[in-house]
């Protein structure tokens, strides 16, 4: 089914326009959504602890890494975490890829260095 985009407001620029734009501005939005309502179901420890690590400058916000990291990426994100891995925050965005598959980008919460990337077998 092809459905047609809702009309942005006229604030946005007009470089969102443009249907990879689009897509990609709808995946930032469903990815924020996801991450507010997993915040609501662990009381907010996740929210805070994310929210007190930018504060004290260990990691940057999630919206700087997204938009350094998702040119990258090759899908749709359908859930994102931030972890602390061996001394480390590290932000793991899950990608369905258009192929079926799903792919495990591990993101240095600091810099916004892609650390690994991991493709889950499964069915296609």
């Amino acid at each position: 089914m092809n459905r047609a985009w809702p009309p942005l407001p006229a604030c946005c620029p007009p470089r969102w326009r443009s249907g990879r734009r689009r897509a990609s501005l709808a995946a930032l939005v469903t990815l924020l959504a996801v991450a507010w309502s997993g915040a609501w179901a662990d009381g907010g420890g996740d929210q805070r602890r994310a929210r007190e690590a930018v504060l004290a400058g260990e990691i940057r916000p999630l919206a700087e890494i997204l938009q350094r990291v998702q040119p990258l990426l090759d899908g749709e994100i359908i859930a994102t975490e931030l972890e602390r891995e061996h001394g480390r925050w590290v932000y793991e965005f899950k990608v369905l890829r258009p192929d079926g598959r799903l792919v495990e980008w591990y993101v240095d919460a600091r810099d916004g260095r892609v650390l690994k990337t991991e493709v889950k077998k499964g069915k296609r």
